[in-house]
């Protein structure tokens, strides 16, 4: 229906966070400030809600710390925001519509521009960043293809993914361990 693929619409049936609650994604486990954590997070604007797999800026930060944190969260959100303009500006396609493709072609598309702009900078000679890119495409995830989890299973995650607490949590951790990193430089 017309207006129906609203971003919250669209997210709340994103095979990424299908996959998550199936279980069908690769293991993620870290410790922040001394808590642990099992899944991987997103950096988002305020769009999206306050689930534990999204990390968003701080709207009015307080103190030095807050500031800190929304200053370098929203540099590191708009730079994948660059980075995804830099490819709509070179491959049409990416910025057309694409509600006509299927979900691995959208994939296959995407993985082609990404490797044609990387061949267009290697042979324009681009800087060295000290990225070494031989170490990360030979680096493998191990990915388990076990049975699909029961549903109790699916749903205890299913609301993992949404637990507001974790987001508050998640969010006062990373904020602590930015500014004990690099808050005095």
């Amino acid at each position: 229906m017309p207006g129906s693929l609203n971003d919250i619409n669209v997210l709340n049936q994103s095979p990424i966070f299908t996959a998550l609650a199936k279980g069908r994604t690769a293991p993620v486990n870290y410790t922040i400030n001394g808590h642990r954590y099992t899944m991987g997070y997103y950096l988002a604007d305020k769009i999206y809600p306050n689930w534990s797999t999204f990390v968003k800026r701080i709207p009015r930060p307080l103190g030095a710390k807050g500031k800190y944190f929304a200053s370098k969260q929203e540099s590191a959100r708009k730079d994948v925001e660059r980075a995804f303009g830099v490819l709509q500006s070179c491959f049409a396609i990416v910025y057309g519509l694409v509600q006509y493709q299927d979900e691995e072609t959208l994939a296959n598309i995407m993985k082609a521009c990404i490797i044609m702009h990387n061949m267009i900078i290697e042979d324009e000679g681009a800087l060295n960043l000290g990225f070494d890119h031989e170490r990360e495409v030979n680096s493998f995830i191990s990915v388990s293809h076990g049975e699909i989890p029961k549903l109790h299973d699916f749903l205890q995650t299913h609301n993992r993914i949404r637990d507001k607490t974790t987001n508050s949590k998640l969010q006062e951790d990373l904020i602590e361990h930015l500014w004990e990193q690099y808050g005095n430089e």
